[in-house]
Order: structure tokens, then C-alpha cells, then sequence
């Protein structure tokens, strides 16, 4: 073999790897969520069977856990927030109100909700998405993926790694808490016409996706589940976000 082919050859393996590594898979503190979607599967199921029987069953996500005055206090100077001492205030008097409230605890839940979120809506899985979703904002998704069945279109969207998750803020109205988060994610985006033509996105590059979700409950309800009550974009970003605006 001419030893030129040979280096080129090498050279081409090396290439294959890198982009592998690089682009083709999942990294960072990209998680295996599939115990997580089936654990809430579960669940579904169970409060589908005890609804048949006039019973009902929480189906929570984002589970709050006690803390005490100064683990609460130690907590949220270190939170990522946005907002500064504004937000650390609206934190502390949702502590006072609800002692059972971890905001790390709650901010970890998100951030495994959010892929849930993204993928689920990618693949048209309505089920999963009535598990997480508000009814406002399920409809909002429910007539986007019927608006792109419609259009012939299939989207695939990866969640490679969530590179900061910070809370926005803590608003109480009525009788419902909305708590307010902005996730900065790295993604692969790619829409497809109904010849399977790429016409959105590229498999191959990470983009940065900047997105404001609200998340919100009832607290009174039975229910301690956070359901996601809206979703909004409030920054200009290299590829337009395929997540329906509910703001």
C-alpha cells in the first residue's frame, strides 16, 4: 500500500472518532432518563386504575423535601438564580409559606423534566406530555404536532446537555404558585418534509437553545405534581426554537 493512502486512511479514522465523540453522541451531565419516563408511566397507570375505581393517586416529579431555617438560608445563596436579591427574596418567602420546599430539589427535577419535555414533544408522544404538561399549555403542543402531521413534517430533537438551569423567579397568585426558570440546553434540531428532506436544523451541530419555562401547582390541591404552565423565548437565537410559544 503507497504509504500517502496510508496516512490519508488514518487520517479519515481519526476524523470518524472525533466526530463521534464530539458531535454524534450524548456528553456532559447528559443523564439516562428512561428509569425516570417509566417510574412516571407507572404512575399514570396506577392513577388511571384508581380513577376507574373513584380514587385518585399523586403523581409528582419535582418532590419537595424539608429543610430547616439555616439549610434554607445556605441554599439559596448558592442557587443559580436570575433576578438577584429580588429573586433570592421571593425564594425565602415561598420557603416560609411551604417549609417542605427544596429549591435545589426542585431545580434537579427540572432539569429532568426538561428533556422529557423537548424529546417527547419531538416524537409526538401525547401521553407523556399530559403527564407534564398544564392543559393550557398541552393544547399549545397538541396543535403544534397536529399542525406538522398536517405539513407532512417529522421533527427530531436531541437534549445533549443542559449547561445551566436558573431560577427567574416565585409568583403566588390565587391559590397557584408559578415558579419561573430559564434553561440554556445544547441540541440537536432537525425538521423533515414529507420526502425526508431536511428543511430545519442539522443532525450534526450542537446549537444553543435559550428557553423560559414557568412551572406551577395548585396549593391546595391533593396534587403535588409541577405541571408546566408556560414556555417562551426571550432571546434571539441562532436556530428558531421548534417548542410553541404558550406565553
Amino acid at each position: 500500500m503507497p504509504i500517502d493512502l496510508f496516512i490519508y486512511i488514518v487520517i479519515a479514522v481519526v476524523l470518524v472518532i472525533w466526530l463521534r465523540n464530539t458531535i454524534g453522541s450524548k456528553h456532559g451531565s447528559e443523564t439516562d432518563r428512561s428509569d425516570i419516563l417509566e417510574q412516571i408511566k407507572e404512575r399514570q397507570r396506577q392513577a388511571d386504575e384508581l380513577k376507574e375505581r373513584g380514587r385518585t393517586v399523586d403523581l409528582t416529579l419535582l418532590k419537595p423535601s424539608s429543610l430547616d431555617q439555616t439549610e434554607s438560608r445556605t441554599q439559596i445563596e448558592t442557587l443559580p438564580i436570575e433576578g438577584g436579591e429580588d429573586t433570592m427574596k421571593e425564594i425565602s418567602d415561598y420557603i416560609k409559606s411551604d417549609s417542605g420546599f427544596d429549591p435545589q430539589t426542585f431545580i434537579n427535577g427540572a432539569k429532568e423534566a426538561f428533556p422529557m419535555i423537548v424529546e417527547a414533544f419531538a416524537r409526538e408522544d401525547l401521553r407523556t406530555l399530559k403527564m407534564l404538561l398544564s392543559e393550557g399549555v398541552y393544547a399549545s403542543f397538541e396543535q403544534a404536532i397536529d399542525d406538522r402531521k398536517a405539513a407532512g413534517e417529522t421533527l427530531a430533537t436531541d437534549v445533549h446537555i443542559i449547561k445551566d438551569c436558573k431560577i427567574m423567579g416565585i409568583k403566588r397568585i390565587d391559590r397557584m404558585i408559578y415558579i419561573k426558570l430559564r434553561f440554556i440546553a445544547e441540541e440537536t434540531i432537525v425538521i423533515r418534509n414529507r420526502e425526508g428532506q431536511i428543511i430545519h436544523g442539522n443532525p450534526d451541530k450542537l446549537v444553543t437553545m435559550n428557553d423560559v419555562w414557568t412551572f406551577g401547582r395548585d396549593v391546595r390541591s391533593k396534587d403535588p405534581t409541577w405541571y408546566l404552565y408556560e414556555t417562551s423565548d426571550d432571546v434571539a437565537e441562532e436556530l428558531q426554537n421548534p417548542i410553541p410559544d404558550s406565553k
